[in-house]
């Protein structure tokens, strides 16, 4: 009896569809939502989510969260807006809490669809290859800890690439969900500390210092935490004579 040889899957279009329906979404997200996920949304619909979330507290909860999915899992603007709405309703904490995971959860949809789609693909390739690509690749998966808590923790990275990069990358679902959870807790408090703070914001009709995150009382233990997720990836090559 003949046995047919399977051929590795590749990249197609069904398998792309997922990735194809979130880049529509970001889109559309980006063309029809702008105005209803602002900051002058917030302010002037302040009185009725207070009251939204009065009247009932777990379903207000549980609702916030769903949205804030959305929100990033399709890469719909107003991250930052959903953030600080967070901290604005919920306080500090439980509020940060309410936002990490429901980032994470976003996250990991975004993440899940790209290893789908490319990912599986595009790190067998690149497992393959010899060159200067290969050799990064190499040193991503050897320090993949270190590498994801940096992206998260740098600032200056992109959140939505910090989703692909990983999925594009071959790394596992458990070390992305991890790093994704903790990586994004500190700018996350921070975030929803200025919404907590949003009441007195609106009495004086003021608008929030969103720049908060670079000022050095700020950046100074975000980049020492920077620091500490690289010590291991100097180490490593410190002890190899590399550097």
């Amino acid at each position: 009896m003949s046995m047919v040889e399977q051929k590795p899957r590749g990249i197609s279009v069904q398998r792309l569809l997922p990735l194809i329906g979130i880049g529509v979404a970001a889109v559309l997200g980006f063309i029809f939502l702008r105005d209803y996920l602002s900051f002058q949304a917030l302010s002037d619909n302040r009185e009725a989510l207070i009251a939204w979330r009065d009247s009932n507290y777990l379903f207000a909860v549980l609702v916030y969260m769903a949205i804030y999915v959305a929100v990033v899992a399709f890469s719909l603007p107003g991250a930052l807006i959903m953030t600080l709405t967070g901290g604005f309703l919920f306080g500090l904490f439980p509020g940060v809490f309410f936002i990490v995971t429901a980032a994470t959860l976003g996250a990991i949809a975004i993440f899940l669809a790209a290893k789908m789609g490319l990912g599986d693909a595009l790190s067998k390739k690149i497992d393959a290859d010899t060159g200067v690509v290969g050799k990064i690749y190499d040193g991503l998966r050897d320090n993949e800890i270190s590498f994801l808590f940096l992206m998260r923790l740098v600032p200056a990275f992109p959140f939505f690439a910090a989703n692909l990069v990983p999925a594009l990358m071959g790394i596992s679902l458990r070390n992305f969900a991890f790093t994704t959870f903790f990586g994004i807790m500190p700018g996350s408090a921070v975030y929803t500390w200025v919404g907590s703070g949003l009441g007195e914001v609106f009495a004086r009709g003021e608008a929030p210092s969103l720049g908060i995150i670079w000022e050095p009382q700020v950046l100074g233990p975000i980049l020492g935490l920077c620091a500490l997720a690289a010590l291991p990836i100097v180490l490593k090559y410190l002890r190899k004579g590399d550097v």
